[in-house]
């Protein structure tokens, strides 16, 4: 009943949040500098035209009167047309939200993979020299901008050495079956791993740190001396019994850093050129796209609202305590 009670209780914030979301994200596209008809609707046109066309996508109304419509069209699934591709933005969104979801899923099992090992790893040999190295690059790369460390693999790996395409997902001129005959080619692999390693490395320290934390704590436990004195090795002890009970902050910080991932993917994508929802809203803002823009970022902001209310109730699973 607490337990239910405490869901409830995070379903009502999140809707809450949701509907500050929406309200400050269709105002604040509308209170940038420039002018949304110039961009889609030619001059050249007759005026009579131009206000048919401001009618069809509903501009010629007052500012309260768009709002109040765009509101209904989001309750019920409608987010409008896109003025620049001229079709329902979520036909647009489905597909750029999952390139993203391609991209971010496959960084961050890079980031947890290589973190959990790492973090272990210096904290059975702490107060070393590796264990100092470790740590120290953790936080030089978490606290590296990601566009740079985006920008620098590029120069290398691209530009320098031309082991990797420079961006883009494929590709010019590929054609695919299937969305995942594409993502299973190697010409797609290929346009992946750079994006990929980039956000990896920016989302690596978190785990990697939080699991240094959590095994040095662990180690001083009892049981972890009576499985040394029954003659267990020192990788057992470590990966059987250390590491298993370490484990547990870092699996509940996961869907935080997975909604983090998403939403951050913006600058990654606008480096790498990737198709993603992240590029697809730097484009938006940049053509005074209204539909597009807010209805990328609401999907944004609900995906990362939705791991965290995961989060949320996984940290209140594991221990009850938290839904006091």
């Amino acid at each position: 009943m607490r337990m239910t009670k405490y869901i409830l209780k995070r379903l009502s914030i999140v809707a809450l949040t949701l509907f500050i979301l929406l309200t400050i994200v269709f105002f604040m596209f509308r209170v940038i500098p420039g002018d949304p008809v110039s961009m889609f609707i030619d001059s050249g046109l007759d005026k009579e035209s131009q206000e048919l066309m401001m009618k069809m996508y509903g501009l010629d109304k007052p500012l309260w009167d768009q709002y109040v419509i765009y509101i209904k069209g989001v309750l019920h699934g409608d987010f409008g047309n896109s003025f620049t591709y001229s079709k329902p933005v979520l036909d647009v969104i489905g597909e750029r939200f999952l390139n993203t979801l391609v991209l971010t899923t496959t960084s961050l099992l890079i980031a947890f993979s290589v973190g959990i090992t790492a973090g272990s790893y210096l904290a059975w040999h702490r107060n070393t020299k590796i264990d100092l190295f470790g740590t120290v690059m953790a936080l030089i790369i978490r606290c590296a901008p990601v566009f740079w460390t985006g920008m620098i693999l590029l120069t290398v790996f691209a530009f320098k050495l031309d082991w990797l395409p420079l961006g883009g997902m494929t590709t010019v001129g590929s054609n695919f079956t299937s969305f995942w005959d594409k993502i299973f080619s190697l010409d797609f692999l290929k346009h992946l791993i750079l994006p990929a390693i980039t956000s990896a490395l920016y989302s690596m320290a978190t785990p990697t740190l939080l699991m240094r934390t959590s095994m040095l704590e662990v180690i001083k436990e009892d049981y972890i001396e009576l499985a040394y004195a029954k003659g267990l090795s020192d990788r057992n002890v470590r990966i059987r019994h250390a590491m298993r009970t370490a484990l547990l902050p870092v699996v509940t910080i996961f869907a935080v850093q997975a909604g983090l991932a998403i939403g951050g993917s913006v600058l990654v994508e606008t480096v790498f050129r990737w198709p993603g929802m992240g590029r697809e809203i730097v484009l938006a803002v940049a053509s005074r796209d209204y539909p597009m823009a807010q209805g990328a970022f609401l999907f944004i902001g609900f995906t990362t609202i939705s791991f965290n209310l995961l989060a949320d109730v996984l940290y209140a699973y594991l221990d009850p305590r938290v839904s006091l």
